[in-house]
């Protein structure tokens, strides 16, 4: 029965995965109907990079956390040793990148594909694995409630760039807020609000903005020091 359980909350997790990106995809899709790589140039939301980089840098978050999950041991001290890499001074170092010549529709597919590997990892993955991250040693449900943090609050920094609308649900939030940042404040406001304060985005009644410093605790609840 316990194994049954552990099982079907990793089927929940992966799901919570494939619907985030599908909405982010949803919401980015108006900007690829008559953009190019180009129209993607402007700054992303409150970021230095481009909007191409950033979405790029989310595509190879999704990919990064599926691929420390994957392994036959998965590593526990550092990461999967993919060769990472800048494009630009100052531009996010990724293994991921989307052919320019696909435009913002071919970046979107690669978002896709990695939300993909992402999910699939998270289904698959025995609840005993344990992976690293800097921000703490985590299990598929931290690798996958990372995967939809990366996923909802790089929408919302692209959505602003290119002058879109996003609000995710609050659900997606909760779940994430709750998995991964356990000692965020939950009666300022709701929980998309709080995560982007959680992530340095906004400030809250009460709460400067986390500029700089801020981390979440991937940690599974019973592991936490």
């Amino acid at each position: 029965m316990r194994e049954s359980a552990a099982v079907a909350e990793g089927a929940r997790w992966a799901d919570d995965v494939r619907e985030t990106v599908a909405r982010a995809l949803a919401a980015l899709a108006p900007a690829t109907v008559t953009g190019s790589a180009a129209s993607w140039s402007v700054p992303a939301g409150p970021l230095t990079w481009s909007c191409w980089e950033t979405g790029e840098h989310l595509a190879d978050d999704l990919f990064a956390y599926a691929a420390q999950l994957t392994p036959a041991a998965p590593p526990a001290a550092d990461d999967v040793p993919f060769r990472w890499e800048s494009t630009t001074p100052g531009g996010p170092a990724n293994t991921i990148r989307a052919d320019p010549a696909h435009g913002p529709a071919g970046l979107l597919r690669v978002i896709d594909a990695c939300g993909g590997l992402l999910a699939a990892a998270v289904r698959v993955a025995p609840p005993d694995v344990r992976a690293h991250h800097t921000f703490g040693r985590a299990d598929a449900a931290g690798f996958a409630a990372m995967g939809i943090v990366e996923t909802l609050v790089h929408t919302d920094d692209l959505a602003r760039g290119l002058g879109l609308e996003w609000t995710p649900p609050e659900t997606l939030a909760a779940r994430a807020l709750d998995r991964l940042f356990p000692d965020v404040p939950r009666d300022i406001a709701p929980p998309w609000p709080t995560l982007r304060w959680a992530t340095g985005r906004t400030s809250l009644p009460g709460l400067p903005i986390r500029a700089n410093g801020w981390r979440w605790d991937g940690r599974p609840e019973g592991e936490r020091g």
